[in-house]
C-alpha cells in the first residue's frame, strides 16, 4: 500500500494543466486538537504536483520534490471533504515550480508552492 491510499487520496483529474485530488477527512487525518493535522496540507500538494510533473516525464525520468512551502489558511475537520487542485507555474527542462490550492467546499484552506526536481533513473 502506498501514502496515497493510506491516507484515502483519490484522483479526480490528471492533466499536464491541472492535477485534481480529494481526500476525505477522517480521524486518522487528525492532529490531537480534533483538527486537520497541517502536514496533510502539504502531502496534498506534493502529491498533486508530483503527479502533474510526471506527466511532462519521459519514461527514464522521475520528479523529486526539493522544497515546499505551504500556508494554512483555515482550519477543517473530519467528515469533510478537501480537494486539492495543482497547476504548473514554470516547467523547466530539470526544474518545475507548481502551485496548489486546497479547498474545502469554495474555501481556500492551504496554498503551496512546490519545487520538483526532474531526475533519470
Amino acid at each position: 500500500m502506498n501514502l496515497l491510499e493510506e491516507l484515502e487520496i483519490n484522483q479526480e483529474l490528471l492533466s499536464k494543466t491541472e492535477v485534481r485530488l480529494t481526500m476525505p477527512i477522517k480521524p486518522k487525518h487528525l492532529q490531537p486538537y480534533g483538527l486537520l493535522h497541517g502536514g496533510l496540507n502539504a502531502v496534498l500538494a506534493e502529491s498533486a504536483a508530483s503527479l502533474g510533473a510526471n506527466l511532462y516525464c519521459q519514461p527514464d525520468q522521475f520528479p523529486v520534490g526539493l522544497d515546499i512551502t505551504t500556508h494554512h489558511l483555515k482550519a477543517a475537520q473530519a467528515g469533510k471533504t478537501l480537494t486539492v487542485i495543482a497547476s504548473p507555474l514554470s516547467l523547466g527542462r530539470t526544474i518545475h515550480v507548481w502551485q496548489a490550492k486546497t479547498y474545502l467546499n469554495q474555501t481556500v484552506t492551504s496554498f503551496s508552492t512546490i519545487t520538483l526536481k526532474i531526475n533519470r533513473k
